[in-house]
């Protein structure tokens, strides 16, 4: 007697759809993370902060800090320092502010630190420290828009075809008597 298994169709059916399920479940969730946190900018601690009492100098303040992230002249010299945390629960998604927090040290006239504050999310609207394109009051035309519209890309087109209009010589015009 032969103690060897036999394989039905059933058995083979059976683990060749469980290989398949398995395969497509691993595959799913290869393209899934659970979330990415990105931290940036400078985090201040409590013993750095100490090093900077108010009345410290502005060569102290750089000595233990470091160079600000920013600075602003107003009616006194003012350091920020931003630091932010930022967070996405899929690899894909935008990624939402989720901490901030600028520590602001001001100076006066002279150099020195006249106080020193600490400012989160709570405390006003998002420091956009990121973005990459700078606002302009105009509009951008494309180089076909201008051509319609009549622009500086068809008075250049003129210009190269012969198509501009000539002006008589005038006294008021010294460059036409030429």
């Amino acid at each position: 007697m032969s103690l060897t298994k036999r394989y039905f169709k059933t058995d083979k059916k059976f683990l060749n759809s469980a290989a398949i399920a398995i395969m497509i479940a691993s595959t799913g969730l290869s393209g899934c993370q659970t979330g990415t946190v990105l931290n940036g900018g400078y985090v201040a601690d409590e013993q750095s902060l100490n090093l900077v009492p108010e009345g410290s100098s502005r060569e102290q303040v750089l000595l233990s800090l470091g160079t600000p992230s920013t600075t602003a002249t107003f009616d006194g010299e003012v350091f920020y320092y931003i630091s932010q945390r930022r967070e996405r629960s899929m690899a894909f998604q935008k990624l939402k502010v989720v901490d901030q927090s600028v520590l602001a040290i001001y100076f006066d006239k002279d150099g020195i630190v006249t106080r020193r504050a600490n400012y989160t999310l709570k405390d006003g609207k998002v420091f956009d420290t990121i973005t990459r394109v700078t606002p302009t009051g105009g509009k951008d035309f494309t180089f076909l828009q201008q051509l319609l519209s009549g622009g500086s890309a068809a008075n250049a087109a003129k210009g190269l075809f012969g198509g501009g209009t000539s002006q008589p010589a005038s006294p008021q015009n010294p460059a036409s008597l030429r």
